[in-house]
């Protein structure tokens, strides 16, 4: 009796704002009412039978009264997540263009991603690049890892105009850039005419390589999305790498967000022991109406003929932009690795939770990505939320210093691996109270923006 009453006043409530809407200037617009408020209703009934945190949703009746329902389907999705599922600002359910592709810019760009860091000692702006995408804007002038571009068309970069002259630019500019020379230990001046934004691939596989330290060799793979239309490349990139029997990997996914399940499953089974092969990789946990977990294995046939992989340490390079399916990665190989698997570098963003695709051909611009399930591995254990996966050696980048070349030792992060590679330990951190120049000037240095940071944190089920 009580659910016929409540659902009796919400549609009286309905039924109220739908004929004041409908009768607006005498005219009949109880079409446009209908199409603005239905999307949202089935984005509700979906989430009441599907979400893993159905029983946190708001009841319909606020959502009436707040006119939640007349919100952007975004923005609706958003209104009514639970707080487990979201984190720092990043919602984990959320609605798509159906034309959204993460294997291309999804807006015109100049191909690079970077930081704006505020300067403690000048007060000023600056644009430090961490990576350039191949044939690109960015890579076509020259620019390269650790350029700080401090201004655009003679203005000074500062934290309002930075989206504008560089991460949504419209047009072509001239930087100011400070570029390290090793040699003299200062920094050259470069005025640097990049070319108008364009559409830029962003391939999955940035970097691999096989790299000898000391006599072993090193195979490092830096992998920066978990595209399952790039899934091929990665297969491909494994299958090489491996094929020369490296004595240990080193596995960068300090920038990758996540994204497919099923192609972060790929990467695991040639990672995982050949005794790991049939068993459990991974658990999605769904909520108690659906009553049906999905556990995947670790797939032989997705080796496509290739061994597993036989190596002394697995060294996964992270920082807190690591997240979702890349957790993924990490937490499932731990239990058949055990100590061979060394975390470097910070502690991973937290996502534990999985992401459903579910459509309406009603609504065909929708494509709802909602949390339906925890990601667990086979002991079951998928409780870093609150404090992401915690690195076995903890390292950062210095935002405002020279980064070094990824993939080799003039990067700290790899740096720090090869050393432990090389000498069987990690290098000695600096103890409490013992700080160099370049680290207690590199706290006066605050990040403002980090474009990696901004990007969605995806563990799609496809």
């Amino acid at each position: 009796m009580k659910h016929f009453m409540r659902k009796y006043t919400l549609l009286y409530m309905m039924a109220s704002a739908a004929a004041l809407f409908m009768t607006s200037c005498g005219e009949d617009r109880s079409h446009e009412y209908y199409e603005l408020i239905n999307p949202k209703i089935w984005l509700y009934d979906t989430m009441e039978e599907n979400y893993l945190f159905y029983d946190e949703l708001p009841d319909r009746e606020s959502l009436e009264s707040n006119k939640s329902f007349f919100k952007k389907p975004d923005e609706f999705v958003h209104a009514v997540a639970s707080r487990k599922d979201q984190k720092n600002g990043v919602y984990f359910s959320h609605v798509d263009s159906v034309f959204t592709s993460r294997t291309k810019s999804e807006i015109p760009s100049f191909g690079f991603e970077g930081v704006v860091v505020r300067d403690g000692n000048t007060g000023k702006y600056f644009i430090q690049i961490i990576y350039v995408q191949k044939e690109s804007p960015a890579a076509e002038v020259g620019l390269q890892r650790g350029d700080c571009i401090t201004e655009a068309n003679g203005y000074n970069i500062t934290s309002s105009n930075y989206n504008r002259f560089i991460f949504q630019p419209t047009q072509a500019y001239t930087y100011k850039v400070a570029r390290y020379n090793e040699a003299t230990q200062m920094a050259d001046t470069l005025m640097v005419d990049m070319p108008a934004p364009t559409y830029v691939d962003e391939p999955s596989v940035y970097i691999a390589k096989t790299i000898n330290v000391g006599g072993k060799k090193v195979f490092y793979l830096m992998y920066n999305a978990f595209e399952a239309e790039e899934t091929e490349s990665l297969q491909q990139a494994l299958t090489q790498g491996l094929a020369e029997s490296p004595d240990d990997v080193i596995l960068d996914l300090r920038y990758n967000p996540g994204g497919s399940v099923s192609t972060a499953i790929t990467l695991n089974t040639f990672l995982a022991p050949a005794s790991a092969m049939n068993q459990t990789c991974a658990k999605l946990i769904f909520n108690d109406k659906i009553k049906e977990d999905v556990t995947y294995k670790f797939d032989p046939s997705l080796l496509n003929g290739a061994q597993n992989a036989s190596f002394n340490h697995l060294y996964v390079l992270t920082t807190s932009n690591t997240a979702s399916a890349s957790e993924l990665v990490i937490n499932c190989l731990r239990p058949y690795l055990g100590e061979k698997l060394l975390q470097v570098g910070e502690n991973t963003f937290g996502k534990n939770v999985a992401q459903s695709k579910i459509t309406n051909e009603a609504y065909p611009l929708i494509e709802f990505w909602l949390t339906t399930a925890y990601v667990s591995n086979a002991e079951g254990n998928y409780d870093y939320y609150t404090n992401g996966l915690q690195a076995d050696y903890k390292i950062s980048e210095s935002y405002g210093y020279p980064l070094g070349e990824l993939g080799t030792a003039s990067d700290p992060l790899t740096a720090a691996a090869l050393y432990h590679i090389a000498n069987g330990a990690f290098p000695k951190t600096e103890t409490e109270g013992e700080t160099t120049p370049e680290s207690r000037s590199s706290k006066h240095n605050t990040v403002r923006f980090n474009s990696i940071a901004a990007k969605p944190k995806l563990t799609k089920i496809q």
